[in-house]
């Protein structure tokens, strides 16, 4: 919501455009598209830098023009393109109403359309040059100082190029496994910073932090005020068919004191005996990690449906 009662929606999961005015003095939020997204992998910078603050600013600022020109390839493949291309989308009104013919570089320029740069992995970028947690109080100032320093590139290449450069808390999905794998592959196993098949999502907690969903939300969203050009939180919680008071008090606190939060709930079911809530797990003879109905004892994992959320990555049985 803008500061005159204005508000605008999500596209996909997370992203969002930065406020335009038209020429009536309007906020025009639907009808506008992003050119595409670069992401830059925060923990790459870190362990580049091996723990040197000085050297990772001077890698941080050479990653952000590498990932401006790769920004510009993006734009550059679109100037030029005709309106004929997809008359729905530039000729009727789904996005403009060019002329036949017209190419659509306007809308390219002025804010009409974003551009965004892409983040991954604050939290591990933040323990490998502090050795703490963006959550610690010593450690968030730096995170903080992170977040600012990418939204100041794109304050400067916007001014540079007449482009809305947005930053934007890229979703990374299969991106998140490439990341980590090379990461080790650079790097080696770092405890804490390399050491998962994973990297976090933008400026999430780290999934395996303690931390109530009160704490987690007030905590990130002094992030989202930083990602402007899309931002998600997320708040793991059980099955809460029989506690929806709990429920509201967590959505009721979400519209309160942040930008846009989902919550992760468990769901399960058993096709052996039509159980439908959540569906434990129990380690067997071997060692291994097993899915067990609580209601009939059902192990047969191709008769049951799990589908566990976390931080947006979803994973099913």
């Amino acid at each position: 919501k803008n500061g005159e009662g204005h508000c605008y929606t999500c596209m996909g999961c997370r992203s969002f455009l930065t406020p335009y005015v038209d020429e009536n003095g309007k906020p025009k939020y639907y009808g506008r598209f992003n050119q595409g997204v670069v992401t830059i992998n925060l923990v790459d910078v870190a362990c580049s830098a091996e723990g040197d603050m000085d050297r990772f600013w001077q890698i941080f600022d050479e990653r952000l023009a590498l990932c401006k020109e790769a920004l510009m390839c993006r734009h550059n493949r679109l100037k030029g393109t005709p309106s004929d291309v997809a008359p729905i989308l530039w000729q009727y009104g789904a996005l403009a109403r060019l002329k036949k013919g017209e190419t659509i570089d306007k809308l390219l320029y002025g804010g009409y359309s974003t551009i965004s740069l892409g983040y991954a992995g604050l939290c591990e970028c933040v323990r490998r040059m502090t050795g703490k947690s963006h959550t610690d109080p010593e450690a968030t100032p730096f995170a903080l100082r992170v977040m600012q320093h990418m939204n100041d590139a794109c304050a400067k290449w916007k001014a540079e190029e007449n482009m809305d450069f947005s930053l934007y808390g890229t979703p990374l999905e299969s991106t998140t496994y490439k990341f980590a794998k090379c990461l080790q592959k650079r790097f080696g196993v770092i405890p804490g910073v390399t050491d998962k098949n994973y990297i976090t999502n933008s400026y999430h907690v780290h999934v395996t932090e303690e931390i109530d969903a009160f704490d987690k939300l007030k905590f990130e969203a002094q992030f989202q005020k930083l990602s402007p050009g899309g931002a998600i939180s997320y708040v793991e919680v059980p099955d809460m068919k029989d506690n929806l008071e709990a429920v509201l008090s967590v959505i009721q606190y979400i519209y309160d004191n942040i930008m846009y939060a989902e919550l992760n709930t468990k769901s399960d079911y058993c096709q052996a005996c039509g159980y439908d809530g959540e569906i434990a797990i129990e380690q067997d003879k071997d060692g291994k990690l097993v899915w067990v109905c609580p209601n009939c004892g059902n192990k047969d994992q191709s008769k049951m449906n799990v589908a566990r959320r976390t931080c947006g990555y979803i994973g099913t049985q």
